[in-house]
């Protein structure tokens, strides 16, 4: 099975951490002058912060002497963190002495964005700023970014067989599996991948299975490598039947199927006549890129994201503080916590911040005859678009005040109508690859009423472009709900058909009251980079190649 392409780290609540290595590297242009008889001396000093923490300090560049134009030779590397918003400050000094301290230095401007902001918009080019906001006069920035990978971010796809194994057993034949190791800095072996058992076979074909080659040789095509191959035992006294030593390197020979003789050094000591074991072949060996996340948002790709709100009368009556919906001056509800949480990292990745937001659940002005299980909380259902994640939430006060809120509690039209989005770029990706994919936060009171058609839209949507948020607002039992996540199993429509990957993450906002809201955004959104590069893998979409933007003209300062 290919390794995940990021590193797992755990985490309360069994999330797995995605982090990515991000090279940050700076150039300005037409920097102001602050000495007298030469040119500044400058120097580029980054900080982030995590999940709306304090900013730190995560490195500087070099200074460079008499530069008004400077391009830093030395890069700053950042963790790269989807799921939160990783606030960024980069201030630019004109450094006269040799002490670590800023606070003597000459300030020459600075920026603050996110570091989604700097991986989704490469380069990243903007005026430099003075303390009071206004501009450094014409001086501006560039921000390029680059995803640091182990050994270049390559797999080593394999299958092997073999042939004439030695009989180990008496009753039968050979229970073969192959065993690879990598050498480790002591001078022993250690097991990077073990094949399956094939039963009773002296010529075994083993499945195909893939290892990134960091992981096999450290990215060195060079490196010797292992292969035993043992007869299996129930009690775990496998047997040995013989190995080799090979390296990636002879393994990709193209002109024929590289083998190898498997020696047992035991028997080979003490039979002379012996000249191996078996044969084992590999009949297919090619290396491939393994495409990360970072490298479908650097070829453009755009996420669009959605909410959809539930406006069911089990919220309660909204002008009553036990409602749900209760507006409080002074205290967002839970609906707008979510709603800020998850859109602030997901804006980043959306060139024209305007979001749909849909309700569901409620009757709507001016007659109240009807209830509507799809509509914009904007009232214009030709363009339920609204401006930035701070547009949706003025959206919803305003529609909270408008709507008779009612029931049922029915949230596959909101799937379906994203998902109709989604079938539509996948139609475009033959001519525009892969340019999009789509995020729908799904926030809800209570258990579905129509869980059967919901089954039967996520499994059409896992096939799509397509991740499915949801969240439980308020202290209702959403046992049930945890089904739609298929964390514990497979998730199957009520036909039994299972979808194509997983989509889906739920979890109860009740789970995050006494945290800070970042914790929500962290908790459901770990998982869409890896979403997003499954669904791309399968439809076999490499990233798309953005042209670079040309870089500022030069003006005189």
């Amino acid at each position: 099975m290919m390794q995940p392409m990021y590193q797992g780290q755990g985490r309360p609540g069994g999330t797995t951490e995605c982090v990515s290595k991000v090279d940050v590297r700076i150039e300005c242009k037409n920097l102001m002058n602050k000495d007298t008889t030469s040119k500044s001396d400058p120097c580029a000093v980054l900080y982030i912060s995590r999940a709306g923490g304090k900013l730190q300090e995560a490195g500087r560049t070099e200074n460079v002497k008499n530069c008004l134009d400077p391009q830093f030779a030395e890069s700053i590397t950042v963790d790269y963190y989807f799921e939160e918003v990783q606030n960024v400050k980069i201030v630019i000094y004109d450094v006269d002495n040799k002490t670590p301290e800023l606070n003597d230095d000459d300030f020459l401007g600075g920026i603050e964005c996110t570091l989604g902001q700097l991986v989704s918009n490469n380069p990243y080019i903007k005026p430099l700023l003075l303390k009071d906001g206004k501009k450094a006069k014409s001086s501006s920035i560039i921000v390029r970014t680059e995803e640091i990978k182990a050994g270049g971010g390559e797999i080593l796809n394999v299958t092997l067989r073999a042939t004439k194994l030695e009989n180990k057993d008496f009753m039968g034949k050979s229970d073969p599996f192959l065993e690879i190791l990598r050498g480790t800095m002591d001078g022993s072996w250690q097991v990077v991948h073990r094949t399956e058992v094939v039963k009773n076979d002296l010529n075994p074909h083993w499945r195909p299975f893939s290892v990134p080659l960091q992981t096999l040789c450290g990215g060195d095509k060079k490196q010797s490598i292992r292969m035993d191959v043992y007869d299996w035992d129930s009690d775990g006294s496998h047997d040995l039947i013989g190995g080799f030593t090979t390296n990636v390197e002879e393994m990709l020979n193209k002109d024929k199927e590289p083998t190898w003789p498997c020696i047992n050094e035991k028997k080979k000591s003490k039979k002379k006549n012996y000249t191996d074991s078996g044969i084992v072949i590999a009949s297919s060996c090619k290396l491939t890129k393994d495409y990360s996340f970072l490298d479908y948002i650097f070829g453009g790709m755009q996420i669009n994201f959605t909410v959809g709100i539930d406006f069911t009368g089990s919220n309660g009556n909204p002008r009553e503080p036990s409602s749900l919906h209760y507006i409080n001056p002074n205290q967002p509800n839970e609906y707008m916590q979510a709603i800020r949480a998850v859109g602030y990292v997901c804006q980043d990745y959306d060139s024209d911040k305007l979001f749909p937001a849909l309700g569901f659940g409620a009757k709507l002005a001016p007659n109240y005859d009807q209830v509507y299980h799809e509509f914009a909380i904007n009232f214009n259902p030709q363009n339920p678009y609204c401006s930035g994640i701070e547009g949706v939430v003025q959206a919803y006060m305003n529609c909270i005040t408008q709507v008779q809120l009612y029931g049922p509690t029915n949230a596959s039209p909101i799937i379906n109508h994203v998902a109709r989005f989604a079938a539509a770029a996948q139609q475009e990706e033959p001519t525009k690859g892969a340019h999009v994919y789509y995020v729908l936060l799904l926030l809800t009171d209570g258990v579905l009423s129509d869980m059967s058609d919901t089954l039967y839209s996520i499994v059409k949507a896992s096939a799509l472009p397509m991740s499915l948020i949801i969240v439980g607002v308020g202290n209702a039992d959403f046992t049930n709900m945890n089904t739609l996540d298929g964390d514990n199993g497979v998730l199957k429509a009520p036909n039994g058909q299972p979808v194509s990957r997983d989509i889906v993450q739920f979890v109860p906002f009740s789970q995050f009251k006494q945290k800070n809201p970042s914790e929500l955004a962290r908790q459901v959104l770990a998982e869409v980079p890896k979403q997003v590069t499954q669904y791309f893998k399968l439809r076999g979409l490499i990233p798309n190649v953005m042209k670079p933007n040309p870089p500022p003209a030069t003006q005189d300062s």
